[in-house]
């Protein structure tokens, strides 16, 4: 199962991590405290809109960034679910402009690489 609350604290925690920050240095920025902040980043705590915002604005990031980020990781996941759940069928290639096209051929159920415009990203089924 894809859990939306982790994708998003995958994305916030490589945001913030890219910026040279430290959780406290964020938690503070945001007024929110640093273990919630790091439960978020985690995974283990649905985030609110309005904290969603603090953390945005503490990181200099708009939201609707981070949701595209988080959008490109759901497609990616739920590709690789797919994969993983009927390898011998075709997958549908997910339609994302960042993205561009993607083409997935004979893939063995434990592992898929998907190669966008600017990288190669390897996505590993669960």
């Amino acid at each position: 199962m894809i859990l939306l609350r982790r994708l998003l604290g995958d994305v916030l925690r490589r945001q913030r991590q890219r910026q040279g920050r430290t959780l406290r240095e964020v938690s503070s920025s945001a007024r929110v405290s640093l273990g919630y902040l790091s439960e978020v980043e985690r995974g283990q705590k649905e985030a609110s809109s309005e904290l969603l915002s603090a953390i945005c604005d503490a990181l200099d990031v708009r939201m609707s960034e981070l949701m595209r980020e988080v959008s490109d990781e759901l497609a990616l996941a739920e590709l690789a679910q797919s994969a993983a759940a009927t390898p011998s069928e075709s997958v549908p290639t997910p339609v994302r402009p960042m993205l561009g096209s993607v083409s997935v051929t004979g893939v063995p159920p434990e592992r898929v690489t998907i190669k966008a415009p600017a990288e190669a990203v390897d996505v590993v089924a669960a």
